[in-house]
């Protein structure tokens, strides 16, 4: 089986769009694309009390024309999508339940930070926005772990990120992209590289 997996440092950094481009650059791999995190909807309202019990979450997404990420990874090209949520700390809780959804493919695309403490994926990318200053804890913890770095609007003088010292990032490969929607050729090789 081949995993990629794509992180981040933090919100809002071009995850998703570098997971689209991926699925939609090799398209004969016939993805299943999953999405994972701790943020629960609506657990304030009654209609929701039960998601509070729950350790994992699985939902599969069927709308190619949906608007959120997993709607976006079966508009790029993926054949199946998931979005599965999982409470902080309880990742290995919920392998019993994500393993049939990792299995289901020789192809898998997860984002997600967390899900490489548990496996060794083919690939692991973190996607790094030099104009963003957050720099989120389950990044902090799996940077080391990065095959490479998306560099979204690259400085070479990163910014200062909190925990980051220079040395934990020397010797990762980084990818410099203007736009993460549009992977650059060299990226590219070296993704495919991990695909045979």
């Amino acid at each position: 089986m081949t995993t990629i997996v794509v992180g981040g440092h933090s919100r809002n950094v071009g995850k998703t769009s570098v997971v689209t481009a991926i699925i939609a650059a090799w398209p004969q791999y016939s993805w299943t694309a999953i999405k994972m995190s701790s943020h629960w909807h609506n657990e304030g309202t009654s209609s929701d009390r039960n998601t509070k019990l729950e350790t994992c979450r699985v939902d599969e997404e069927c709308d190619h024309n949906a608007d959120t990420d997993t709607g976006r990874f079966l508009a790029a090209g993926a054949s199946r999508s998931f979005w599965i949520r999982i409470r902080d700390g309880r990742m290995e809780d919920a392998l019993p339940r994500l393993l049939p959804v990792l299995n289901s493919n020789p192809y898998v695309i997860i984002e997600s930070n967390g899900i490489v403490r548990h496996m060794q994926p083919s690939l692991y990318l973190m996607v790094h926005r030099y104009d963003v200053e957050d720099y989120k804890d389950s990044a902090r913890e799996t940077i080391r772990y990065a095959d490479a770095i998306v560099a979204v609007n690259y400085r070479r003088t990163a910014p200062s990120w909190k925990g980051i010292s220079s040395d934990i990032v020397s010797g990762i490969p980084i990818f410099p992209v203007p736009d993460p929607r549009v992977l650059p050729q060299d990226l590219m090789e070296f993704i495919r590289l991990r695909l045979v």
